[in-house]
């Protein structure tokens, strides 16, 4: 049995947890001597009860570590551990950091430099739109988006650093074999191209209410700064927030209309102290230090070229302004395809939306 594969078996015990699997580990030396040793020797460990001595020697046969193994490298996936390489520094420093992640994806030495974007579920057009406008703007100076893949700002945020052709990484909920919410599918499989899909879950473990501040913690870990786009007075962005916050991490929050509910929890994190933002350079003049620069010193910007969509609908609009309608007739395009390619475009300054669901060029 392999390391890995021993440190997931350990992983799949229920209540062992990885404070647990860590203590074992520095006992035995590795996870694999943990899986072998007698149940009395076990049990003599600070929180290790006989009935947890007893599920680590049945898990030493490694059969439920290795189908689950079998059903994550089938999609692709792999397993990081604390200790690769690869695995965030930032993370290591929460006393109950995973001990092992499923991945879908890469995971590069560059995305330790990473920002943290939440917000609602329930977003709203303002906060949607300045999601995507800032993560565009962070990922395309070589900033990492590290998000939940909920729907909402979530989905905003990962939409924003993949239209910058950029790094982002989602931290879901629930296990790889069983993607939450379902109809991010697709924008889950466009991440594992440009970054990374992570689980802590099993592979076929069911979102509930308990897993989502686990997801939480690990954003809030991964990231030395967090970005909070737009939260209720009780939105779990909050509650990732103060994670950051309890971790000596720096919290932005962009300010909202103050008659709305929906801006009710970042005016509330401005007010407790977390730093008002306006536009992405004011984290960005922050961020000097980390941010990847050319030989002159310059900020590197995402690439210019432009896919086939984008450019036919420049060369459209560049007779007059046109409706969404008028778009999709004269390019042939579908409706959808015209919406992703207009956002593309909007982030990178080259079209701007009008009143009537008109556009044209920037």
């Amino acid at each position: 049995m392999t390391e890995d594969l021993a440190l997931l078996a350990l992983h799949l015990i229920p209540n062992l947890g990885p404070v647990r699997i860590r203590r074992l580990r520095d006992h035995f030396g590795s996870a694999t001597s943990a899986l072998g040793a007698p149940v009395a020797e076990l049990s003599r460990l600070q929180g290790i009860s006989t009935e947890l001595s007893l599920s680590i020697r049945n898990a030493s046969d490694g059969d439920q570590a290795s189908r689950e193994l079998g059903q994550l490298l089938f999609l692709g996936g792999w397993l990081l551990s604390d200790e690769n390489p690869l695995y965030p520094k930032a993370l290591k420093q929460l006393h109950n950091a995973p001990v092992l992640l499923q991945a879908l994806g890469t995971i590069l030495e560059g995305d330790r430099h990473a920002i943290g974007i939440v917000g609602s579920r329930q977003s709203t057009f303002y906060g949607s739109e300045f999601a995507k406008r800032f993560s565009y703007r962070l990922a395309s100076h070589g900033l990492t988006i590290v998000s939940g893949l909920a729907r909402g700002i979530d989905t905003a945020a990962h939409q924003g650093a993949l239209a910058a052709k950029g790094r982002t990484i989602a931290v879901i909920g629930s296990g790889l074999g069983n993607l939450y919410p379902p109809e991010n599918k697709i924008l889950a499989e466009r991440i594992a191209q440009n970054g990374a899909v992570l689980s802590e879950f099993p592979f076929d473990y069911p979102p509930n209410p308990q897993t989502f501040p686990y997801r939480n913690r690990i954003v809030a870990g991964w990231c030395t700064d967090l970005l909070v786009v737009e939260a209720g007075e009780k939105s779990g962005a909050l509650i990732t927030a103060n994670m950051a916050l309890e971790q000596g991490r720096q919290v932005y929050a962009i300010p909202g209309p103050i008659d709305r509910p929906s801006s009710a929890g970042t005016n509330r994190l401005i007010q407790q102290g977390a730093k008002l933002v306006t536009c992405a350079e004011d984290i960005l003049d922050e961020l000097q230090e980390l941010i990847p620069r050319t030989q002159n010193g310059s900020v590197p910007l995402a690439p210019v070229a432009l896919p086939s969509e984008e450019c036919l609908l420049l060369e459209v609009l560049s007779t007059g302004e046109k409706a969404i309608d008028d778009l999709v007739d004269v390019t042939g395009m579908s409706a959808s395809q015209v919406s992703s390619a207009l956002l593309s475009l909007e982030l990178k300054r080259r079209v701007k939306p009008l009143p009537g669901q008109w556009w044209t060029r920037a």
